[in-house]
């Protein structure tokens, strides 16, 4: 483990969580523009770029792994829970947010994963509270109240509902992140978020069949935007994110996994024309100098750098 290339790891996080920022902005339009709902959208981009990961599975990997995952009871169960308690609550939580909201505040409430992840670390003594972990809490947190709030206590960005659907959803990254680690190890990503995705948009199904939509009023740009946020802001990101825990830690990961806001205010701001505030500026630099903190902390001693995927599993 210790010896696989972490620029990879920073590499596929960095991509991933671009493509899931836009993918909300987009989102956004969707449901606000062109009145398609929340429900409707997770599970049809998820029943189909679940099928789509598995083809490319199927066909270029592993293709005897996408059946066999299923051979073992407990394999099975885990794969079940994760696409419906993982990948389904973190898609229909940070959607939902995203609709009563807007994606760039939506974004920021789901990256309160990194706290949910070290009090679950700390509580379980998989690992020990260091200095490195608070400066780079410190710096999202304060980040991230000063793009929600835009530096004031009294008011907030966007409704009540929309904060706790956010909420929701890093409780959600946190449990997904974590989750993921012994399944990926033995079946590969691929394979797994595949799985996974398919699992969620059929729960998401039974309360929303995908079958159920109206396209007489939509423009081809309404089919772009679409399949944009089902291949890029779906497939190559929820895969993206989890490739990249074979490289780097969970904590490290969901931390880096901040530039998912910055695309998305960037874009929100460039595209949507949503209002960005001074302090949402200053906000927005607090969590650049937390990414930059941690690509340019150094390797832990060899005995503390093994993958806590392995300790959590």
């Amino acid at each position: 483990m210790e010896k696989q290339p972490r620029w990879a790891g920073f590499l596929l996080v960095i991509l991933g969580a671009s493509f899931w920022g836009i993918g909300g902005t987009v989102s956004q339009h969707l449901f606000q523009k062109e009145n398609i709902s929340v429900e409707w959208l997770v599970s049809v981009r998820l029943l189909i770029a679940g099928v789509i990961m598995l083809l490319l599975s199927f066909f270029f990997k592993d293709r005897r792994k996408v059946i066999e995952i299923w051979s073992n009871r407990n394999t099975s169960l885990q794969l079940i829970i994760f696409g419906l308690l993982g990948m389904l609550v973190v898609q229909y939580t940070y959607m939902a947010s995203i609709n009563l909201g807007n994606a760039a505040v939506a974004t920021l409430l789901q990256y309160l994963a990194p706290i949910f992840i070290l009090m679950y670390l700390v509580l379980t003594r998989v690992k020990h509270l260091k200095l490195q972990d608070v400066i780079a809490v410190v710096l999202a947190l304060s980040g991230t109240f000063l793009l929600l709030t835009n530096g004031s206590i009294g008011s907030l960005a966007v409704p009540m509902s929309s904060v706790v659907w956010g909420i929701l959803s890093g409780l959600a990254l946190a449990f997904y992140t974590l989750y993921a680690g012994g399944l990926l190890q033995k079946w590969g990503s691929v394979t797994v978020i595949g799985w996974a995705m398919i699992i969620g948009g059929i729960g998401m199904s039974l309360i929303h069949p995908p079958w159920r939509f109206d396209p007489g009023n939509w423009a081809n740009s309404t089919y772009f935007y679409l399949g944009f946020v089902i291949l890029f802001g779906t497939m190559l990101a929820f895969w993206f994110y989890l490739e990249s825990l074979k490289y780097l830690k969970p904590q490290e990961t969901s931390l880096l996994g901040t530039l998912e806001p910055l695309a998305a205010i960037i874009t929100s701001v460039l595209w949507l024309k949503i209002p960005f505030g001074i302090y949402q500026l200053i906000g927005t630099f607090f969590i650049l100098c937390m990414i930059l903190y941690l690509s340019l902390v150094k390797e832990r001693k060899k005995g503390e750098d093994q993958s806590l995927m392995k300790e959590i599993v």
